[in-house]
């Protein structure tokens, strides 16, 4: 039976919403003793008072990540026993995953029927598909001359840190922790400020699937503290990242400044729709491009946030675009039948104001 809003305001008075860092298989304050509230978008609800994390936690986490790693505990455990930790992990993740879709929507406003359908189920897939590549992508042998014998292996980097986004804050940190995990790295996981909740809980589920102390480890708090703090880290080997343009390339200077370490960036975002009076179904291009600015709030980095449209066909999409847009109405986050939640906070909300009041200011019939 599909769960009302009631059902869900039900589990919200009954959840217990763990706010602590989790270094060497532990939750625990940070050093300082700093929090930040953590309030939900979708009624500005408390929910927790989260650990702030900054130098000394990074440093400490970097610390037992490295000794992890050297140990061998998960860097040298057969290829085997990591894919069947991990598969354990993705399915411990779909085991507890009203609680998780409970938590991501609280936490960030997405609609839970978009948290049940589409971002736990892809967290556990994400982590299953990383497992399943562990016994499948061989080392290679590569074509010397007959007295030689030239070996290419694939090997982990060592100490993994990665800081992540909030529009799909489990989404985006599986893509960063499972093929780093898989690989046989320690991993470092900085959550955004504005939605780290479902970071903190999946520590324990990797510890409960087995996963080594140490091995994973999660700093809640802000980008100029515990965030700058991973990317000047000497000890910090590779630097994943998803954010804005302006943050990757401060993060590409940090990385220089301390120990070059590799960093992977996906910055920005700003894509256009085309449609072109060719299109054979210009009905279906409507209802995709009212989709591609209206999922998750449009809070994607590949939503459809300019739309070009050929001038011969304009006066017959515009008509079909506000009609494909009637099924993306706003609606409170936990009522399964919203399409739209609430946008994550209020200086994101003061944005995106701004931007419709510029789009009226310079309108053009």
């Amino acid at each position: 039976m599909t769960n009302t809003r009631s059902d869900w305001e039900q589990r919200f008075q009954s959840l217990s919403i763990e706010s602590r860092a989790f270094i060497n298989g532990e939750y625990r304050p940070a050093i300082s003793g700093d929090t930040f509230e953590c309030l939900s978008p979708v009624d500005g609800r408390f929910l927790a008072s989260v650990a702030s994390t900054d130098e000394a936690d990074a440093n400490l986490a970097v610390e037992v990540a490295r000794q992890s790693f050297e140990s061998g505990i998960w860097a040298k455990k057969a290829p085997a026993e990591r894919k069947r930790i991990l598969i354990r992990f993705a399915d411990l993740i779909l085991q507890n995953q009203e609680e998780l879709a409970l938590l991501e929507t609280l936490d960030m406003g997405k609609p839970i029927s978009d948290s049940m359908s589409i971002d736990i189920p892809a967290t556990a897939n994400a982590i299953r598909w990383s497992a399943e590549a562990i016994d499948k992508i061989y080392d290679e042998v590569a074509a010397t001359p007959h007295d030689q014998l030239g070996l290419i292996t694939r090997e982990p980097s060592g100490v993994v840190a990665a800081i992540v986004p909030w529009n799909f804050p489990l989404i985006m940190a599986s893509w960063k922790f499972a093929p780093a995990l898989a690989a046989g790295n320690s991993f470092i996981l900085k959550p955004s400020e504005k939605s780290p909740l479902t970071a903190i809980r999946i520590a324990q589920l990797a510890l409960d699937a087995g996963i080594p102390k140490g091995v994973f480890n999660v700093l809640p708090g802000f980008g100029h503290t515990v965030g700058k703090a991973l990317a000047l880290h000497m000890d910090v080997d590779v630097l994943a990242f998803t954010g804005s343009t302006a943050i990757a390339k401060q993060l590409l200077i940090y990385s220089g400044q301390s120990n070059m370490k590799r960093v992977w960036l996906e910055a920005g975002g700003k894509s256009p729709n085309v449609v072109f009076a060719d299109a054979p179904d210009l009905r279906a291009a409507a209802q995709a491009a009212a989709g591609a600015i209206a999922f998750n709030q449009g809070e994607v980095c590949t939503a459809g946030s300019r739309l070009l449209v050929e001038r011969s066909i304009r006066e017959q999409f515009i008509p079909l675009l506000v009609e494909a847009l009637q099924a993306w109405k706003p609606g409170h986050a936990l009522d399964p039948q919203t399409t739209v939640g609430a946008v994550v906070d209020q200086r994101q909300l003061d944005n995106v104001l701004s931007y419709i009041q510029v789009g009226k200011d310079q309108g053009r019939n």
